[in-house]
């Protein structure tokens, strides 16, 4: 009689993808509706803060306060983190912050220093160029380095709890195997069969 074969082991289903954690096309889209919206908001608000301080200080304000809102949707909303960013990804993105800004001042000061006497076309066109490489690569900053633990941390992780040892496939036994097995196990567990009936001796008469 053959023993049962040993049952494998469910494998674990795959992991469904979060629908929070969006792709870098999505992220890279948010990040362009988030840094757009903040940045005409922030237009807005300079010359009404400047009616009552001056207008350095206003910008400075303003400036510093879309920062912090910037970051504050890029971790939420744009990069999906599902948690609201700390003190290290502040002070990280105002870093990306300021190296846009010194990377369109700075193209912006190549133009005037071959051409000084430039036209509006080409500013704009100079200025819009800088701030568009400038924004890409604050976004791969922030993406790949600012935001990047954060991604992992909120990603869903498997069922199966970190200090359990993953369960181990037994190796399929053949047929025949499993009958001579099977066979020797019987044998070792009830021991050597005695005859059923003494020897035949002849009758001394």
């Amino acid at each position: 009689m053959e023993s049962q074969r040993p049952s494998k082991p469910s494998p674990s289903k795959p992991v469904p993808f979060s629908p929070s954690t969006p792709g870098p096309l999505s992220s890279f889209a948010r990040f362009v509706v988030c840094g757009g919206g903040v940045g005409l908001l922030s237009s807005a608000a300079v010359p009404l803060l400047a009616a009552a301080m001056p207008w350095a200080l206003a910008n400075a304000l303003i400036t510093v306060a879309s920062t912090l809102l910037c970051t504050e949707l890029h971790a939420l909303f744009t990069f999906g983190t599902g948690r609201r960013p700390g003190r290290r990804q502040h002070l990280q993105s105002s870093g990306s912050a300021v190296a846009a800004y010194l990377a369109t001042t700075a193209a912006m000061l190549v133009l005037h220093a071959v051409q000084p006497s430039p036209t509006v076309l080409w500013e704009q066109a100079v200025y819009l160029t800088a701030s568009g490489l400038a924004g890409i690569g604050r976004f791969l900053v922030l993406r790949l380095f600012v935001f990047a633990e954060r991604r992992k941390e909120a990603a869903p992780r498997s069922p199966q709890s970190p200090g359990a040892p993953e369960a181990i496939e037994a190796p399929a036994v053949p047929v025949q195997s499993r009958g001579v097995l099977s066979t020797a196990a019987g044998v070792l567990s009830t021991g050597a069969q005695r005859p059923a009936h003494s020897a035949m001796l002849p009758s001394l008469v």
